[in-house]
């Protein structure tokens, strides 16, 4: 399976809608880690372009796959050798294409009803079991800026609730889509 993830943290919308970089979390960090090691994706992308959070996410990773907690939770060492960070999601893109020897279909992911370029989850299914590169992308804060939407090849739809809430965090929303997308039925 040729599947990544990234999430970025610029540009993307603070709840005023307004063009910001977002600050990286641990839980973020550590639980996609989990989430990409159980569904096998290949690389998680910790994505930003601000030196000081891709140090600090340098010495999180630091700590958990080499330093004491790489020896207290060999499981959370082994998932975090998924994460890479980069500075821009084109420089994720490239490391992706280096790896593949194609780029990947960048499939956007954001919880608004209309978007053009559309793909279902079982179109993106087919795309992922056909043997693709394919880039799950997600965005923190309030979601993915357009001009990063704008960069997609497709767009999947959202998850939809049953009473018209739908504000999920990014752990949350990753871990049903990876489920939909590539979970074993028990």
């Amino acid at each position: 399976m040729r599947l990544y993830m990234g999430l970025v943290h610029f540009p993307v919308y603070n709840k005023d809608h307004e063009r910001i970089a977002s600050a990286l979390t641990t839980l973020d960090l550590h639980d996609l880690a989990r989430l990409a090691r159980t569904y096998a994706v290949k690389r998680f992308f910790i994505i930003t372009p601000l030196e000081d959070q891709r140090s600090l996410a340098g010495r999180i990773l630091n700590h958990w796959r080499r330093g004491y907690g790489a020896e207290y939770n060999p499981d959370r060492k082994e998932a975090l050798r998924k994460v890479r960070v980069v500075g821009s999601l084109e420089e994720a893109m490239d490391v992706v294409r280096r790896g593949e020897g194609t780029p990947p279909m960048m499939i956007g992911t954001d919880a608004s009803d209309t978007r053009e370029r559309a793909i279902s989850y079982e179109g993106l299914k087919r795309t992922i079991r056909n043997d693709e590169a394919v880039m799950l992308v997600f965005g923190t804060a309030w979601g993915l800026h357009e001009e990063t939407m704008n960069a997609m090849d497709r767009i999947l739809v959202p998850i939809k609730g049953l009473d018209g809430y739908n504000h999920l965090s990014v752990r949350t929303a990753a871990a049903i889509i990876l489920d939909r997308l590539v979970g074993g039925t028990p």
